[in-house]
């Protein structure tokens, strides 16, 4: 079946939360949430990152991921709160579902860089 974006980032927000950068701070000192940029490298290198987040790109999510993947990055746990951001919210959207779709039960969408930074988190180099 047929679908467009607009419905397939209405199934994403349906199961990826929205949560806001207070939110992400909170989590990420007491729950300690992984930070997601899935932003492409050239995004990531123009305007860095929020500080202490791992970059991996939509397109690579899955195999960063899975632990069965070669490209496997450890950071990312079935028990650990995932949060992802990217340019406006859509791509770290559908990053969510993905990750849910692989059976990652705790993964909030914090929206955009933009967001990131007017909500006070802080920024590093990539």
């Amino acid at each position: 079946m047929a679908t467009s974006v607009k419905e397939m980032l209405a199934a994403a927000n349906a199961v990826v939360p929205k949560i806001t950068a207070a939110k992400a701070r909170e989590m990420q000192a007491g729950a300690d949430a992984l930070i997601v940029d899935v932003r492409d490298g050239t995004e990531v290198a123009k305007s860095g990152k929020v500080k202490g987040a791992v970059a991996a790109p939509r397109g690579l999510i899955e195999f960063r991921a899975d632990p069965e993947s070669p490209a496997h990055d450890a950071a990312f746990r079935k028990d650990r709160p995932i949060i992802l951001y990217c340019a406006s919210g859509g791509r770290s959207a559908l990053s969510g579902k993905t990750l849910h779709d692989m059976g990652y039960t705790n993964v909030h969408n914090l929206g955009g860089f933009k967001d990131a930074v007017e909500g006070g988190l802080e920024v590093e180099p990539a």
